[in-house]
């Protein structure tokens, strides 16, 4: 097979290119509006993909990173409207 980045020919098996350094492994990073929903839905897996993929994958870990931040800014809206509703009706 030939390396992605410069072009010269390596070994099949190869995880590094030998006359580069680049890895041969390519990570897509769509960045998905699926992690996005997921990380509203378990606002605690949202945060840890992004902990975790900061580095490698930016465009999904910040998908899951704001469905978090959404999931739990929506949480705490809804206490705090429960609260005034709850103290104006009594």
């Amino acid at each position: 097979m030939f390396c992605k980045n410069c072009g010269k020919e390596i070994d099949d098996k190869a995880v590094v290119c030998i006359h580069c350094g680049v890895s041969t492994n390519s990570v897509q990073d769509n960045g998905g509006f699926g992690w996005g929903v997921l990380g509203f839905c378990a606002p605690i897996v949202g945060i840890i993909l992004y902990a975790f993929w900061k580095e490698t994958k930016p465009k999904s870990s910040k998908a899951a990173g704001i469905g978090a931040l959404i999931s739990v800014g929506a949480g705490i809206l809804f206490y705090v409207l429960m609260f005034i509703i709850g103290f104006l009706s009594y």
